[in-house]
């Protein structure tokens, strides 16, 4: 199994059973997301890496610079715990674990969400790596991931009991789009993967690879 199947498996059930209106009204927000042209402006490869210090779920400071001085860094920014896509990539993720410390790499979760919901993720999940809070998406918005949820999807989110403001302590409707960087311990991106489609995530695989440049 991979992880694009396991995702695969989820939208397709997601297509089963939700309303015709709800996945019309999906589907065209995705479209109109990716006109924006975001993902061509956010940061990739060849690209320096914004420093960062934001805290993990139990309120630590992480620093990107510490982090760097160990070896490369793998950066999963995903949107919350409430997102089916976003948990099976984490938990692929963590499946990699001893493949990615094993490369002298150390791996980072980042979300809106604050400590308390990060929390929730790493214990459901079992997670063994830092899952970090970035208040208000402030280091998401340096690398350029940043978008507002279209207006037509806030009622479908809140129906869907998904509460934005409880889950990251802020009054907006603000979240990254899922990202995932291979950075080089000199701090140069050595993989970037950013779509505007939430659905589709970068396969460990290719994490793995990249890390073998990422010297």
């Amino acid at each position: 199994m991979t992880l694009k199947s396991d995702l695969e498996a989820v939208t397709q059930q997601v297509k089963e059973q939700a309303p015709a209106e709800v996945l019309a009204a999906m589907e065209a927000a995705n479209v109109k997301l990716a006109a924006t042209g975001l993902v061509s402006r956010a940061l990739g490869k060849g690209q320096a890496m914004p420093e960062f210090e934001l805290p993990d779920a139990t309120g630590k400071i992480v620093r990107s610079r510490d982090l760097l001085a160990k070896g490369p860094l793998v950066i999963s920014f995903y949107r919350g715990e409430w997102c089916p896509y976003c948990n099976l990539e984490l938990k692929a993720l963590q499946d990699r674990l001893d493949q990615i410390t094993a490369k002298g790499a150390t791996l980072v979760g980042i979300s809106p969400q604050t400590p308390d919901h990060s929390l929730s993720v790493q214990q459901k999940h079992s997670l063994k790596f830092p899952v970090l809070s970035d208040a208000n998406c402030a280091v998401a918005r340096k690398f350029g991931l940043v978008f507002t949820l279209d207006e037509s999807l806030r009622p479908i989110y809140t129906a869907f009991g998904i509460n934005l403001k409880t889950n990251n302590g802020v009054d907006t409707w603000e979240l990254p789009i899922p990202a995932t960087y291979v950075v080089a311990k000199s701090g140069r991106i050595v993989e970037a993967f950013v779509d505007a489609d939430y659905r589709n995530r970068l396969e460990p695989e290719t994490v793995l690879e990249a890390l073998n440049q990422a010297s």
